[in-house]
């Protein structure tokens, strides 16, 4: 297995700590709202990664933690007038939903960042001894300048860095003894959230919790850590910072960041109106179509998202998964009879493709490579098994097919497709606006309210009973 390393920028064979296991974390959302479509693409990726080397014989543990204090967090909870364990429970609940329905394992381990601010306060004092880190009034900062390598994941320079931070004047941090220094411990403010410290009663900075739970619940120093490019730097950077100078040991072998989505073209943000949660998403696609869509894509491209993509994704994942339920329902009426040569000669294609599938997942999990393989698989079965096939070729056709899209973690389970209640609720309510419309003899508004609901996939059809629907 070769792994593209964010600190070498290359690819570098993989090679745990311990033989035959893995130590991976992957830095988890902030729990404020809904998750978001990049949100969804670190959990897709990284768990697809976690799943091929199950696949390949390793025992992983996997831990992701929950960010359950934060600015934001806050924020939303001053909005609402409750308190932040109430919005932080809501919306972890939430993100186990999502999580759920696009398929993502379990992790080893979900810590919290509020369970877990004993051990930050620990660090942080043991930087304080060894000099990697000081107080002013209350906060504590991390001395940059003290830990040499600083930089070294990002490849910045500090000089750069501290030049360039120094134009950004930042209020309350005139104490910082340099720019680029950063806050591991704050006081509280009125109203927020807070826990008893040597400096002052707050909370930690962003920064010092991963580098705390990763090890904690992970086992000591890591073999992979991964999560989306934005968190390089500072995120990364600031931990490594913390655990490698409290520890005196590298913190993590292989450091694995996925790139950003962009939407139509444009990268997605709340104020362009191109921003996407994953149940805006779902209510319209199969979760599967979803995760299908996210690999069909190497992690570390830019990924474009458009409904006509995700129209093309559902195409493609509906002939694959139309091939695994053929083959299905085709099992039971064939026939208990030895394979033909023509039949093992295809399972030497069938092993081929396989072995392929492998190797482009092991080539830093190119997952797009590897799905042609799989429709290579597809091809094969479609051209090959029949009425007249023999129940073993049949077998080891569907199964070989099936394990490596499970591989993917993409669901093979045949089901109804039924409208998520939500969709459901939005087409009746656009229909009822529709009728309004056509009463008033506002029939530019009707067309328009058509011409919404086919954009959603949804056909009206007027009948002497009333408007009927159907997703298409």
């Amino acid at each position: 297995m070769k792994i593209y390393n964010t600190m070498s920028k290359e690819k570098e064979e993989f090679v745990p700590i311990e033989e035959g296991k893995i130590r991976m974390y992957v830095c988890g959302p902030t729990v404020y709202n809904l998750i978001h479509i990049g949100n969804a693409r670190p959990m897709i990726v990284f768990d697809t990664f976690r799943r091929f080397m199950e696949y390949k014989g390793y025992q992983v543990k996997y831990v992701s933690n929950y960010t359950d204090v934060d600015d934001k967090i806050i924020k939303a909870a001053v909005e609402e007038g409750v308190d932040c364990q109430t919005i932080t429970k809501r919306y972890i609940a939430e993100v186990e939903k999502d999580m759920a329905d696009l398929n993502i394992e379990a992790a080893s381990a979900h810590p919290k960042a509020t369970e877990e601010i004993g051990g930050m306060v620990s660090l942080i004092e043991d930087l304080q001894k060894k000099g990697f880190a000081y107080a002013v009034d209350g906060t504590v900062y991390y001395d940059t300048t003290a830990f040499k390598p600083y930089g070294k994941l990002s490849h910045k320079n500090m000089e750069d860095l501290q030049s360039g931070l120094r134009e950004l004047k930042v209020s309350g941090e005139e104490e910082k003894k340099s720019p680029t220094d950063f806050v591991l411990w704050k006081p509280k403010k009125m109203g927020e959230p807070y826990w008893n410290s040597p400096w002052s009663e707050g909370r930690p900075g962003w920064h010092t919790e991963c580098c705390v739970m990763a090890p904690k619940y992970c086992g000591g120093a890591l073999d992979i850590h991964a999560g989306g490019e934005d968190l390089i730097f500072p995120h990364h950077e600031n931990e490594i910072a913390q655990y490698e100078a409290a520890h005196g040991e590298q913190f993590a072998r292989y450091w694995m960041h996925n790139a950003f989505i962009n939407i139509d073209n444009k990268k997605m943000s709340k104020s362009l109106g191109n921003f996407f949660t994953v149940r805006d998403v779902t209510s319209q696609f199969d979760p599967m179509v979803l995760r299908f869509y996210m690999l069909s894509a190497h992690y570390r491209s830019p990924l474009n998202f458009s409904k006509e993509l995700m129209q093309s994704a559902k195409a493609s994942l509906d002939r694959i998964l139309s091939c695994i339920w053929r083959l299905e329902d085709l099992l039971p009426r064939l026939k208990e009879q030895g394979m033909s040569k023509e039949e093992e000669e295809a399972l030497k294609k069938v092993e081929e493709y396989t072995a392929l599938f492998s190797e482009k997942m092991e080539d830093d999990l190119n997952t797009a490579d590897a799905i042609t393989q799989i429709f290579e698989l597809v091809r094969l079965a479609n051209s090959t098994v029949n009425e007249e096939s023999s129940k073993d070729f049949g077998s080891i056709m569907k199964e070989s097919i099936a394990v490596l899209v499970h591989v993917l973690g993409i669901r093979t389970e045949k089901k109804e497709e039924k409208l998520d209640e939500r969709l459901e609720e939005k087409v009746n309510a656009l229909i009822a606006k529709r009728q309004e419309a056509k009463k008033n003899k506002d029939f530019t508004e009707a067309d328009r309210i058509r011409d919404e609901l086919l954009e959603m996939g949804i056909a009206l059809k007027d009948t002497r009973n009333g408007v009927e629907w159907q997703k298409i």
